[in-house]
């Protein structure tokens, strides 16, 4: 099965979840700090790390960034763990390229069904081997990378995978809600304007090639289907709240 990473300062739950994980079939690796997290990193890439946010020495928010800053370990998925589930302290941790976010207290089970699910993507066939092209943009989803019309862009993670979501399904309406659950992994009933304010963003980034994402007012957002349709710019105001 996988290797999991466990960085969690609290003895007690640091047993109950590697117990769970093995029960599980899984190899436990446990740290109780930043520094021995880093250290267990770099003495066997662990396939996902489950990270507590308030650690005695460093944030989990500074392990999160050292991992995700780095192409040794970026493409190792990571789960935060907080008591703190404000919508603002979500947003800072999958900007950071966090897999999922989870609340304390939560249930072990559904914790455990969460990584399984997240280390089954992982593990899952790609859908392209190299880059992937439709008309001016151009997507790399192995090296991070992104271009329109043949200048590079730089996009955080989460706009890279709020990007990917809609082009996978282009042609086809996503409303808000969907797009919180799937981009952010968050319930429906977070504030939706999240997502506007992100695929605002995204398309100012994108520039020319931002024509391709357009809002479909009520609804929610739509990648278009073929590049030709981008030709005439589509209506990209935000919805009134």
């Amino acid at each position: 099965m996988a290797r999991i990473l466990i960085v969690e300062d609290e003895k007690d739950l640091q047993e109950v979840l590697a117990y769970n994980l093995r029960q599980a079939g899984h190899t436990v690796v446990l740290a109780a700090d930043a520094r021995e997290a880093m250290a267990a990193v770099a003495s066997q890439l662990p396939d996902l790390v489950l990270l507590d946010l308030m650690l005695p020495d460093v944030s989990g928010i500074e392990v999160c960034r050292n991992l995700k800053s780095d192409a040794a370990t970026r493409d190792v998925p990571v789960v935060m763990v907080t008591a703190k589930g404000e919508e603002i302290d979500r947003v800072v941790g999958f900007e950071l390229g966090a897999d999922d976010y989870v609340v304390k207290p939560y249930s072990v089970r559904e914790l455990i069904l969460r990584l399984q699910a997240i280390l089954r993507r992982r593990t899952g066939p790609a859908e392209s081997s190299g880059p992937t092209a439709f008309g001016k943009l151009r997507i790399d989803r192995e090296g991070h990378r992104v271009w329109v019309a043949g200048e590079e862009v730089t996009l955080t993670a989460l706009e890279l995978r709020l990007l990917c979501t809609l082009y996978d399904r282009r042609g086809r309406v996503q409303s808000r809600a969907v797009l919180l659950d799937e981009v952010w992994r968050m319930s429906g009933d977070v504030n939706t304007r999240t997502v506007d304010t992100h695929v605002k963003r995204l398309r100012e980034k994108l520039g020319k090639a931002g024509a391709y994402l357009e809002t479909v007012r009520g609804v929610g957002y739509r990648f278009i289907a073929s590049p030709g349709d981008g030709d005439e710019p589509p209506d990209q105001g935000e919805e009134e709240p």
